[in-house]
């Protein structure tokens, strides 16, 4: 028999003052939540424990993917109105799809400007999930006007303002072209990797652009009936073999974060091996779904009715988690994407 999931299932009070305003003052400071899919108990460490729970023979795998300043602030051109714009996708050399606020009001044709002009753009065409089609315009490398004129997306719900971009980066960011932070992965430092490999963990990385399909609220209650918005993913060959030879010698594969795991389970066959590749994935991983690739993952605390909540819930159990939230809860932890970390194992 099915069992019918509804979004109100992945709800769970919060405190709006354990919401994380800042990043901790160093990046492996934050606590870790242990959670273990065979026992009922959960453990409260510091980050850097982390390196206990890994086995010789273990692969660790990122995502280095670097955040774009994707965040636009501007004026519509002849009225001065202010408006918003978010960049989602790179579609060629001068088109992105985008996020633009006030939404009803940016129609097809609208010319919007941004920093006195550094850069333009005219909406093209509108996309079916709301968004809109831009067509930029500047003088020189666009990397760099961009890094000029945007600011760091950082989710609405942090509220303090953010006085180091880098902070909003992992310290392994490698090829631009995310709208948000792969934030499980903010909890490395050199320092932390340096010890994990030196323990004979393997570090892979892969690649998944986070976009809207990441972040985009589900709006249904039957969540099967959500519908992810693509991301670009990509793993190499290299990445396939050092997971592949894993899994030979009988290692695990943990992933960090829910955007690592969705770009894995993309590139798994049906046996579970990773395979080389790129292209463009909207899995949704929610309970009932077999995961392929991985054995474990280090991930942040999620939002409330989220997708991301529902793909831990996914690993670990619906009701383990909503029981490990509501002991973080007690315990004040850090929540989001500058919160404090869990190891589901």
């Amino acid at each position: 028999m099915t069992i019918q999931m509804k979004t109100s299932d992945f709800d769970y009070a919060l405190p709006a003052e354990l919401i994380a305003q800042e990043p901790a003052a160093q990046r492996s400071a934050s606590r870790l939540m242990v959670v273990r899919t065979d026992r009922e108990q959960f453990e409260h460490r510091r980050f850097t424990d982390l390196v206990d729970y890994l086995k010789p023979g273990d692969t660790l795998v990122i995502n280095d993917t670097k955040v774009i300043p994707a965040r636009l602030l501007g004026v519509k051109e002849g009225t001065g109105a202010r408006v918003e714009a978010l960049l989602l996708k790179q579609l060629d050399n001068r088109r992105w799809e985008a996020l633009v606020r006030p939404g009803k009001k940016i129609v097809v044709g609208t010319r919007l400007v941004f920093k006195e002009g550094l850069l333009s753009c005219e909406v093209l065409d509108s996309t079916g999930y709301g968004g809109r089609v831009l067509q930029f315009a500047w003088d020189g490398q666009f990397e760099e006007v961009l890094d000029q004129v945007g600011l760091m997306p950082v989710p609405p719900y942090i509220r303090k303002p953010l006085l180091d971009r880098d902070r909003y980066q992992t310290v392994y960011a490698r090829l631009s072209g995310s709208a948000a932070a792969p934030t499980a992965g903010l909890h490395f430092s050199d320092e932390l990797l340096s010890r994990i490999k030196d323990k004979g963990i393997a570090v892979a990385p892969v690649l998944l652009h986070v976009g809207l399909g990441t972040f985009r609220p589900v709006k249904v209650e039957d969540i099967t009936r959500h519908r992810m918005h693509a991301e670009f993913y990509e793993v190499s060959a290299e990445a396939a073999e050092i997971i592949s030879k894993t899994r030979e010698r009988g290692g695990r594969v943990i992933a960090v974060g829910t955007t690592t795991t969705r770009c894995l389970e993309s590139a798994a066959a049906a046996d579970g091996r990773v395979c080389q590749g790129s292209g463009w994935t909207e899995i949704f991983i929610y309970p009932g779904y077999r995961f392929k690739a991985i054995d474990g993952m280090v991930t942040n605390f999620h939002l409330p009715r989220s997708t991301l909540l529902m793909m831990v819930a996914a690993l670990a159990g619906r009701e383990k988690i909503l029981a490990a939230y509501q002991e973080a809860v007690e315990m004040r932890y850090r929540f989001f994407s500058f919160g404090d970390a869990m190891l589901i194992i």
